[in-house]
């Protein structure tokens, strides 16, 4: 019976795409909401039936950053250790 040997692994990190697209949403998120709360006039919302548009994309898209966010955490992406790897693994 042969045994393996585990592999190591760490945490991709900053190099995790979730992460990347994240802090784009959260920036555009930001964004939207701070335009819909303090530069929408009257004629903006007549144009769009009512409704404060930026407003609501805005905390659509924060609400999007942080599930990602969330997810990123709770499942890391694991990358494997190769034997010339300087980084100490987690």
């Amino acid at each position: 019976m042969a045994t393996e040997t585990p592999v190591r692994t760490r945490r991709a990190g900053a190099f995790d795409i979730r992460l990347i697209i994240s802090l784009l949403t959260g920036v555009y998120g930001i964004v939207l909401t701070v335009m819909g709360l303090a530069f929408t006039d009257e004629a903006q919302l007549q144009k769009a039936a009512g409704v404060n548009i930026n407003l609501w994309a805005g905390v659509g898209l924060l609400v999007f950053t942080a599930l990602f966010v969330l997810w990123a955490v709770v499942r890391p992406i694991r990358v494997p250790v190769t034997e010339g790897d300087e980084t100490p693994a987690e």
